[in-house]
C-alpha cells in the first residue's frame, strides 16, 4: 500500500449524511436529542421527572469512544489491549481503587466480540453526536436508579430503545410524531449548518472530475431530502448520481446470506424490491455488494477505487473498510478544537463576550471532556519505566486501523487540489501520519505514547 492517498485516484465519492455533509449545530441538537428521549421516558415509562432539567454541567460527561455495560451500569475507556482505562457508575467516576476492584488488569469481559460487534444485547458503544446525548441520559438514569433502590443490574435498556424508535420510527417524519422531527422542520435554521460555498464547489469539482458522487444514508428519506435541501440546495441531486436513504449501517457492508435488496421509491414510500441496480436514482436499503457491481458499470472498471466519508467508526468507517475494502475518510469534529484549547480561552474571556451557552457552562459535544479526558489517549500512573506516558484508547486505536485519514470537515480540505497527497494511516508510518491538517494536541508527541 502507498503512504499516500489522493482523491484523484478515486473512480467513486460516498457520503454519509449527518454530520458529515450536514453538520449541526451540536449544542442545539445535543439538547433536543436528550430532550425527546427523557420526554418519552418520562411521559410514556413513568420515569422520574428529574430527567427533564439537565444542569450545563452535565454535558462534560459525553465523549466519544465509551461502552456502556447495560447490566452493570458501568461506562469504560478501553485501552487497545482491552484492559479498562477509565470506567464511571452512571456518572460517577470511579476511583483507581474501585477501577481495579472491578476490573483490575483483566481484558474486559465482552472484549472479543466487542472488537467486531460493538453492539450487541450486552453492550453499546457510543461514537457519534446523535448518541452521546444518550449516553448522557443513560447515565442519569443509573444515578436516579442507584439512589432509589441501590439496585445492582439494570434494565432500563428497552425503554431507551422504545425512545428511539418512537422518535425516529419510519412514519415519525411523515406523522410529526414525537419530537425530535417536528423541532427539526418547524426551525431547521436553529438545528442546521448550511453547507460552505466552498464544499459545494469542491462537491461540483469532484463531479466534473468523471467522479461517481454519491449519498448513503441511515436516515429516512423524507428526512435525507430535507437536510439536502437546506444545507446543500435544492439542486443536490444535480451534484450526486446515486441517494442511498435507510441504508441500514452497519449491516449494509457485511457478507450475510440473505443481503437486503435495493427498493424503489416513490412519494418517500418504499416500493418495488430490485435484483440489481441499473441506473442512477434514489434508493432505499441495499447492499453494498449490488451497489458495487453498478458501480463498475458506471465506471467501466472492473475494480473501480471507491472512497467513503462517514463519522461513525461502527456504522461507516469500519464496515466499509473491513468488508468493502473501500478508502475511508472519518470526519472527526474534535480535531477542529486541538483538543482543551477552545474550553481555556473560553474560561478566559469575559462574560460579556460569552454566548447564552457559555455562561451556563454547556460544553458542546465536540470540546474536551475533564470527566474522561482526551478520547486519543490516557495518561498513564503505572508505567514506571516512562517518566510521562499517554496510553493509546481503543478507540483511537480503531481510528488508526479503519480510516485512510481524519479530518475535521469537508470544508478543512475543499480548497485543496484533487490531487493532493494525504499520508495515509498505515503500518510503516508514524502513529499520527493520518490527521489532516494536524494531529489532535494529544498525539503530537509521538514518543510518549504506548499501547500498554
Amino acid at each position: 500500500m502507498t503512504q499516500h492517498f489522493s482523491l484523484a485516484d478515486c473512480d467513486v465519492v460516498g457520503f454519509d449524511l449527518d454530520h458529515t455533509l450536514c453538520r449541526y449545530n451540536l449544542l442545539e441538537s445535543a439538547q433536543l436529542i436528550y430532550d425527546s428521549f427523557a420526554q418519552y421516558l418520562v411521559i410514556e415509562k413513568g420515569y422520574d421527572k428529574e430527567l427533564l432539567t439537565v444542569p450545563p454541567e452535565s454535558w462534560d460527561f459525553c465523549c466519544k469512544g465509551l461502552a456502556l455495560d447495560l447490566e452493570k451500569g458501568n461506562f469504560i475507556k478501553l485501552a487497545v489491549d482491552g484492559t479498562v482505562l477509565k470506567a464511571s457508575h452512571g456518572t460517577k467516576m470511579m476511583t483507581s481503587e474501585e477501577l481495579m476492584g472491578i476490573y483490575g488488569k483483566k481484558k474486559w469481559k465482552y472484549f472479543p466480540e466487542f472488537l467486531v460487534a460493538s453492539r450487541s444485547a450486552k453492550y453499546y458503544f457510543y461514537d457519534n453526536y446523535f448518541d452521546l446525548p444518550g449516553a448522557l441520559l443513560c447515565a442519569r438514569i443509573v444515578d436516579y436508579l442507584t439512589r432509589k433502590s441501590n439496585v445492582e443490574t439494570f434494565d432500563f435498556w428497552k425503554d431507551i430503545l422504545a425512545s428511539i424508535h418512537h422518535n425516529y420510527k419510519t412514519t415519525a417524519f411523515k406523522e410529526n410524531a414525537g419530537m425530535y422531527f417536528p423541532e427539526i422542520k418547524s426551525d431547521p435554521g436553529r438545528y442546521l449548518l448550511p453547507c460552505p460555498e466552498s464544499v459545494k464547489k469542491w462537491l461540483r469539482q469532484l463531479k466534473n472530475a468523471g467522479k461517481v458522487l454519491f449519498i448513503m444514508t441511515n436516515s429516512h428519506s423524507d428526512y435525507c431530502r430535507l437536510l439536502c435541501e437546506y444545507v446543500i440546495g435544492n439542486d443536490f441531486t444535480d451534484i450526486f448520481d446515486i441517494v442511498i436513504s435507510n441504508a441500514l449501517k452497519p449491516g449494509f457492508f457485511s457478507h450475510q446470506p440473505n443481503k437486503r435488496l435495493f427498493q424503489t421509491l416513490e412519494n418517500d414510500e418504499e416500493q418495488d424490491t430490485l435484483p440489481s441496480l441499473d441506473k442512477p436514482g434514489w434508493y432505499s436499503q441495499g447492499n453494498s455488494d449490488h451497489l458495487y457491481e453498478f458501480l463498475k458499470k458506471m465506471t467501466g472498471k472492473e475494480q473501480p477505487k471507491v472512497v467513503y466519508f462517514g463519522d461513525s467508526i461502527h456504522s461507516d468507517i469500519f464496515p466499509a473498510y473491513h468488508y468493502s475494502n473501500w478508502e475511508t475518510v472519518l470526519i472527526l469534529e474534535e480535531l477542529r478544537e486541538n483538543e482543551g484549547m477552545a474550553s481555556e480561552k473560553n474560561e478566559s474571556e469575559p462574560l460579556e463576550k460569552k454566548g447564552k451557552y457559555e455562561e451556563q457552562l454547556k460544553k458542546p459535544l465536540n470540546s474536551f471532556s475533564k470527566k474522561w479526558g482526551s478520547l486519543f489517549v490516557d495518561d498513564s500512573l503505572e508505567l514506571e519505566d516512562v517518566e510521562s506516558s499517554l496510553i493509546i484508547s481503543w478507540f483511537c486505536h480503531r481510528i488508526h486501523k479503519c480510516s485512510t485519514i481524519v479530518i475535521p470537515s469537508l470544508e478543512a480540505i475543499a480548497d485543496l487540489p484533487l490531487d493532493y497527497k494525504f499520508t495515509r494511516f498505515s503500518s510503516d508510518n508514524s502513529k499520527i501520519g493520518g490527521y489532516y491538517p494536524k494531529p489532535p494536541l494529544a498525539l503530537s508527541n509521538e514518543e510518549s505514547l504506548t499501547t500498554k
